[in-house]
């Protein structure tokens, strides 16, 4: 069967979906089972100036590949190679006329790299006019150490990246023996989670899984596979798989999965250490706009001893903080971003305000953007202090302590 390895998620509108389906559909024809295609994403600067942004994206194929006679004119309406391979493969020969069309209309350019025998990349440039940032809304996650088993290059460099972007420390390998190794040497700073693929080079992933449970029955493992999860759920269960993620593996996926590892690690009915802070009585009022770091801190400081009210955004915390009686507030944890009006102008609304308490009340802020200018930016604010995102538990207590 053809693997298919997805580098990126981007959304196409209606004309360029067409090009990336008529490379598709050439890649898929031409490439033998056994070969690869995969599909890359990039960016940069746009000649064009600030308003666009140069967009390449290409499809590559391990299949057939073109003479370079045939790639020049290959663009042309019926144009087809005529060997017997092609001649027993469906289509009119218009695909890839209609594909140049459409890219010049779009002002681009189409490369094409081919050999006899070694494969194709079409690589398409596009300058596209560019959209408004969408709001950083994603799942972040502790820090916790997770490692990706899987023998593509390709595929276990795209989920690293994603498990990176939502707060992990991920961590590569590629087969399951180095994997195994890795666990054991881990020591106290153990893995959280394993996500192998199936299909390894040597031992597949369920006796992966099965020694890496034997040395370190703590750490989660997460079968990948493009099979159908029937053919090995009693094995994989056997071996003390805790879930499945179905290739190609998207970031929701991922999300998905990693939400529900955390979620029955915090419920685990184990016995809790006895906090080493005590914040009883301290009422904190929580500006955040995800709902996933909203529960997160919400759990981290009820559980020394705080009670957390939440605002939305920063426009629902300046009217909480507004509305409150004088001193009702102890400390305001302050996202930076947020919609309707981001951290930055919420402290400055209440520092303005002309009440004694706004002036004094210690605001923290709580964010990803963790360089020395962000920092900064925010004491120019108004705010106390930073603390960086994913939480750190015992930074947030330290600094809530040097405040109160």
């Amino acid at each position: 069967s053809r693997t298919f390895h997805f580098c990126a998620t981007f959304i196409f509108q209606t004309r360029p979906n067409q090009v990336l389906i008529n490379f598709l559909g050439n890649a898929v024809k031409f490439t033998p089972p056994g070969g690869s295609i995969s599909i890359s994403l990039w960016q940069e600067k746009s000649p064009k100036g600030e308003a666009y942004v140069r967009t390449y994206f290409q499809v590559s194929d391990t299949g057939m590949g073109m003479s370079e006679e045939y790639q020049k004119k290959i663009f042309e309406a019926f144009s087809r190679k005529d060997n017997l391979r092609i001649r027993k493969t469906e289509g009119t020969g218009l695909g890839m006329a209609i594909t140049k069309y459409i890219v010049d209309a779009m002002g681009g350019a189409i490369d094409v790299e081919s050999a006899p025998g070694k494969g194709s990349t079409f690589r398409v440039r596009l300058d596209l006019e560019r959209a408004e940032d969408a709001p950083r809304d994603g799942e972040r996650f502790p820090p916790v150490r997770v490692l990706v088993v899987d023998d593509n290059e390709d595929v276990r460099a795209s989920l690293a990246d994603t498990l990176y972007r939502m707060g992990m420390r991920a961590e590569e390998c590629s087969d399951g023996e180095t994997a195994v190794a890795w666990v054991k040497e881990a020591g106290e700073d153990a893995f959280f989670a394993v996500l192998t693929d199936y299909q390894l080079t040597g031992i597949n992933g369920i006796e992966t899984a099965r020694l890496i449970r034997e040395s370190a029955p703590e750490t989660n493992v997460l079968l990948i596979s493009a099979r159908d999860q029937a053919d090995f759920h009693d094995a994989a269960a056997d071996a003390g798989i805790c879930g499945f993620l179905t290739k190609p593996v998207f970031e929701s996926n991922i999300m998905e999965a990693m939400s529900r590892l955390f979620q029955e690690e915090r419920t685990r009915p184990e016995a809790k250490a006895e906090p080493a802070f005590n914040l009883e009585g301290l009422r904190t009022l929580l500006a955040e706009d995800n709902d996933l770091n909203t529960e997160i801190a919400t759990l981290i400081l009820s559980e020394y001893g705080a009670e957390v009210e939440h605002g939305e955004d920063g426009k629902v915390t300046l009217e909480k903080f507004s509305q409150s009686p004088e001193g009702y507030y102890d400390v305001i944890l302050m996202d930076l971003r947020m919609p309707h009006m981001n951290g930055f102008k919420a402290t400055r609304a209440i520092r303005n305000l002309s009440r004694p308490d706004a002036k004094t009340i210690p605001i923290i802020a709580m964010s990803a953007d963790a360089f020395a200018d962000d920092v900064q930016r925010c004491l120019d604010a108004g705010m106390n202090s930073h603390v960086a995102k994913p939480i750190d538990i015992d930074l947030l207590m330290k600094t809530l302590s040097k405040f109160l």
